[in-house]
């Protein structure tokens, strides 16, 4: 067969050829991306020759045709095809026999998804995260999650393979030129309707008999004349605590339900094993009385916060850790008990409306009532452990725990005096207060006479005035004087409350060691707080001085004014020698 290669392009036949030509495309309106139709003209063993009416004849390999149309293809019989070039580079037609029709088949495929209709379909290869179903002609997706309504084994998937099935196109996207199909979604509108029927045959309140189809960690489900599930939360087991349904329930296994919820709308059904039977809450707490002792109580729980106690079958109470010792603030729950063991408990509260118990192991009389009468007195303590400035200590003939402080240690308050005891040591101590499970005590209220009783023992006030001795000049500009002969009460004194004159009030004056009158000026014993003033004293005397001789009289005794003397006297001195 002569082509247009085959004439020379200046030869008349090929004028005369091409003029035919011309003129008979311009009668023609085929255009390149649409369907047409083909006449076979030939069947070859690789090829299908066909006569689409264009240039030349077109060829169509026969991979591109199904086995059963191969069958009944002859010679003369038109097909459709999709045209995909009139002419490439080597001057041949291309049509495709595949993307005709797939190009047929998205076009129904459409139609099925927007007028929700269901198809049918072979599931034709098995890939990456689904399946390629071919339906009518077109390759779609379907997820193996739509393959059925309960996960399929990858063994079981075979048997649904070149199996004529229904299927339902969930999601088309026209741009991409895909869609998604489903068969879960047309069984589960078989299924519903089905278990429409069924539920109408039930009610709320109603007992039926169901197999456990399956176990979750959340519950149970059960099926009920093999089409309706329900669904029973793992709260309605058991009136006792479970920790995984598991525990009460295998799969297989046929019980008596009670119907306790029914929704229309999503199909949904609960169901409970527990209330078929009488609540064991039921009157709590008329069973069990606050302050009433419970006898063999076992341990079923044990955690961080507390312990379990299972006081009748499926009744469960908390004793929480505070409640577990008397004298052990700080007691770690699995160090006291173990699973299984019994012990008495206190009821302390009841709450019917949330089906909750409280006990406690506090049973019998509380050392720290009888301790309470020793406060104030002297009691023997054995030093636990040192901690940052402060020793633990376990009281003599009982397991309590008290505080002594390192400011309780010595009215000298050093911390280094928390270093002059170890562990084990016996200490005789002031037993002062106790609030709550709280013990403090001091050791120096027991063992030494407090410095502060000097001013009760001398009936010294705010405005008597006391001989203080200067310990150390600060650089403030003040002074550290002691206000007891022993030295053990110390105060500062400011610069401004040195002299009654501003220039009088000078602390490089001082060397320490010196005496100086001063006036109390606050006195508190709880706080241990002494203010005084050496200005104030200064001042008083003067303004007694003055009632008794005048204002021309002169003060007497050591005085700030005394100490300038001396202390000049002693520098003219130094420049002499």
């Amino acid at each position: 067969m002569s082509t247009e290669q085959d004439l020379v392009k200046g030869d008349s036949k090929h004028k005369e050829f091409q003029a035919l030509l011309d003129k008979d495309f311009a009668k023609r309106s085929v255009k390149e991306g649409q369907i047409i139709k083909a006449i076979v003209t030939e069947i070859t063993p690789k090829y299908v020759v066909c006569d689409a009416s264009l240039k030349a004849e077109a060829m169509i390999e026969k991979s591109e045709f199904s086995s059963s149309e191969l069958d009944k293809l002859k010679v003369n019989d038109q097909v459709e095809v999709f045209l995909e070039r009139v002419e490439n580079f080597k001057g041949q037609v291309v049509i495709s026999r595949t993307k005709a029709k797939q190009m047929k088949g998205w076009e129904t495929i459409v139609k099925f998804h927007k007028e929700d209709k269901i198809c049918e379909g072979i599931i034709k290869a098995k890939i990456k995260g689904g399946m390629i179903v071919e339906i009518s002609g077109f390759s779609c997706f379907m997820p193996n999650s739509q393959l059925s309504l309960s996960p399929t084994s990858a063994k079981n998937i075979d048997k649904f393979f070149n199996t004529p099935l229904k299927f339902k196109i969930i999601k088309v996207d026209s741009s991409r030129g895909n869609a998604i199909c489903s068969r879960r979604q047309v069984l589960s509108e078989d299924k519903d309707i089905e278990t429409k029927e069924l539920i109408k045959k039930i009610q709320v309140g109603q007992k039926i008999k169901g197999v456990c189809s399956g176990i979750t960690a959340w519950g149970a489900f059960f099926q009920y004349q093999n089409g309706l599930v329900l669904l029973a939360h793992i709260s309605d087991l058991a009136w006792s605590r479970i920790k995984h349904p598991s525990e009460v329930l295998s799969v297989g296994d046929e019980r008596e339900l009670l119907v306790t919820k029914i929704d229309n709308k999503t199909n949904r059904v609960s169901c409970s094993i527990k209330d078929l039977v009488e609540s064991p809450f039921k009157d709590l707490d008329k069973k069990y009385q606050v302050g009433k002792i419970h006898k063999n109580a076992k341990v079923v729980r044990i955690l961080d916060y507390g312990i379990f106690f299972e006081l009748d079958p499926a009744v469960e109470a908390l004793c929480h850790k505070s409640e577990c010792s008397f004298t052990d603030t700080n007691i770690i729950p699995k160090k006291i008990t173990s699973i299984g063991k019994t012990h008495d408990v206190k009821i302390l509260s009841v709450e019917p409306e949330n089906n909750k118990i409280s006990v406690s192991l506090k049973i019998g009389d509380n050392p720290f009532d009888k301790l309470r009468k020793d406060i104030n007195k002297n009691i023997k303590i054995t030093v636990d452990k040192k901690i940052d400035k402060a020793i633990i200590g376990k009281i003599s003939d009982s397991q309590i725990s008290c505080y002594l402080h390192w400011k309780e240690c010595s009215y000298d308050e050093k911390v280094e005096n928390l270093n002059k005891y170890k562990k084990g040591d016996v200490l005789t101590v002031k037993l002062k207060e106790i609030e709550g499970n709280k013990v403090k005590v001091s050791l120096r209220e027991a063992n030494e006479k407090d410095p502060w009783d000097f001013f009760k023992e001398n009936n010294k006030s705010v405005g008597d005035i006391i001989t203080t001795r200067v310990i150390e000049v600060l650089k403030t500009g003040g002074i550290k004087v002691s206000a007891d002969p022993d030295k053990k009460i110390t105060t500062n004194i400011k610069k401004s409350d040195l002299a009654k004159e501003v220039s009088d009030q000078r602390s490089d004056i001082f060397a320490g060691g010196e005496k100086l009158d001063s006036m109390i000026m606050e006195l508190n014993y709880e706080k241990r707080l002494i203010r005084l003033s050496p200005k104030e004293a200064q001042m008083k005397e003067e303004a007694g001085l003055i009632a008794k001789f005048g204002k021309n009289a002169s003060t007497s005794g050591q005085k700030l004014a005394s100490i300038f003397k001396t202390a000049l006297g002693k520098k003219d001195k130094d420049k002499k020698e």
